[in-house]
């Protein structure tokens, strides 16, 4: 039993100009078309989800990212997955650049010119994380849609696993590496960082973590630190940003192994013989003779005579994609119950995926994103389209209708404050309402065609 993921990165939705539109557009959708013939191809014929390591905009602007919701419901609905089951981190190219401050540019030489110590005195002030997460002001409501929105404290963030094999899960947890981006930045000497805060991703029995972060580790200055905690606490850390797809395992020891793999683009800005249109399916399983996580790599790449993307044997695995992991929490589980009896362990048909509550490194903050409701059905849905689909007005009217602020409500609306009120209606049974007003609301602003 497999977890199957699309894997893409660096779309740049936004980037087209002239008559590169037709030919980016193309591509984009005959993505779609191969995706849905590989997936269809593999044991159970649908996927699970759909990873993205960053750049899904290219420069940071509302309509770029509904041009990308639009592709991505299209996508999920051609390979089988719930539209909502996408895992996210931003990229360079996620930030709206007009929109830093001389205030704000102060602080990214502040920190350039130091370097930890520097980074965290500045993003331990909640106004000034809120100065350079301005930035990401669209692609964070549009992430949070996915569940996936910018951690306010600027540390990391997980709230999804999918089980793999009897009481084995992966578990997604992404980083932010664009932060600090400017638009400029180098990696050689590095200019960029993860932060300290960002470091101790979580180590569970039965957990193997899977990493999303959108630059590479050579791209940090504190790149030591993220690499110890990447080497021993992932089995996986997935990047973009440089359009070069290359894979490697290193052996941390101890029966410990992690996969690094850097994405190609889906869409560059032009496609050459260095760099080309290129995307991947992954596969995630648990191989039950070595007890180890399994990674099957299917690379995908452009043949420009053709006009179609094919299986790219020259990289990522090529003809032997299949990489077994040293997995060390996957040993540290319970022995199984059914094999102590001799009996055979049963699987579920396909992968469990399950919502965790998201967890902290540190205290939260009043803005902190609530636990998810863990049994409200239909909440993933309502929570992407309460935020992809509506605008400001149509959100607010519905926590005004629906008594979600209460009389003496003086905090300033902000999306954490937006998606606090959310959880408190789902926790108050009032979902089917929040659903019922979305469709009207839709319906409305469409002249009464849903």
């Amino acid at each position: 039993m497999s977890a199957v993921f699309v894997h893409v990165s660096d779309i740049h939705f936004g980037q087209e100009r002239d008559e590169s539109i037709h030919i980016h557009d193309d591509v984009k959708e005959q993505l779609i078309v191969d995706a849905a013939e590989v997936i269809m191809g593999l044991s159970n014929g649908t996927a699970q989800g759909i990873l993205v390591s960053g750049d899904i905009a290219y420069s940071g602007a509302w309509e770029q990212y509904e041009a990308a919701g639009k592709w991505l419901d299209e996508l999920a609905a051609k390979i089988g997955c719930p539209i909502h089951r996408v895992q996210m981190v931003p990229g360079n190219h996620d930030m709206n650049r007009e929109k830093l401050s001389i205030g704000g540019s102060q602080l990214l030489d502040y920190i350039r010119a130091g370097g930890p110590t520097e980074y965290e005195k500045v993003i331990s002030n909640a106004h000034d994380r809120a100065t350079l997460l301005a930035r990401f002001e669209d692609y964070s409501r549009f992430s949070i849609g996915y569940n996936c929105g910018l951690n306010n404290e600027a540390k990391f963030d997980t709230n999804l696993r999918i089980e793999v094999g009897p009481g084995r899960w992966i578990r997604f947890v992404r980083l932010n590496s664009s932060l600090l981006c400017t638009g400029k930045e180098k990696h050689n000497p590095p200019e960029l960082m993860i932060g300290a805060r960002q470091f101790p991703i979580p180590r569970n029995a039965g957990e193997e973590n899977v990493v999303l972060v959108h630059h590479p580790l050579h791209w940090y200055k504190d790149a030591e630190g993220v690499r110890q905690y990447v080497r021993s606490r992932a089995r996986v850390l997935i990047s973009g940003h440089e359009h070069d797809p290359k894979v490697s395992v290193d052996e941390v020891g101890n029966g410990c192994d992690v996969l690094m793999l850097a994405a190609g683009a889906a869409v560059p800005f032009k496609s050459d013989d260095v760099y080309t249109y290129t995307y991947n399916v992954i596969e995630f399983d648990w191989d039950d003779e070595t007890d180890q996580l399994a990674v099957t790599i299917h690379p995908r790449a452009w043949n420009p005579g053709q006009t179609c993307f094919e299986a790219d044997e020259a990289r990522l695995g090529g003809k032997k994609p299949r990489f077994t992991l040293g997995s060390p929490n996957f040993r540290k589980c319970t022995p199984l119950q059914t094999e102590a009896a001799g009996e055979e362990a049963v699987m579920p048909a396909e992968p469990i995926a399950e919502l965790v509550p998201a967890e902290s490194t540190g205290p939260q903050e009043e803005e902190e994103m609530a636990p998810v409701p863990p049994l409200a059905e239909g909440y993933e849905l309502a929570l992407l389209r309460f935020f992809r689909d509506l605008v400001e007005s149509e959100r607010l009217r519905i926590l005004v209708e629906l008594d979600a602020i209460p009389a003496e409500f003086d905090e300033r609306m902000t999306q954490g404050v937006e998606r606090r009120l959310f959880e408190w209606l789902a926790n108050e049974g009032r979902l089917p309402d929040v659903i019922s007003m979305i469709e009207k609301l839709i319906a409305e602003r469409n002249g009464g065609n849903t």
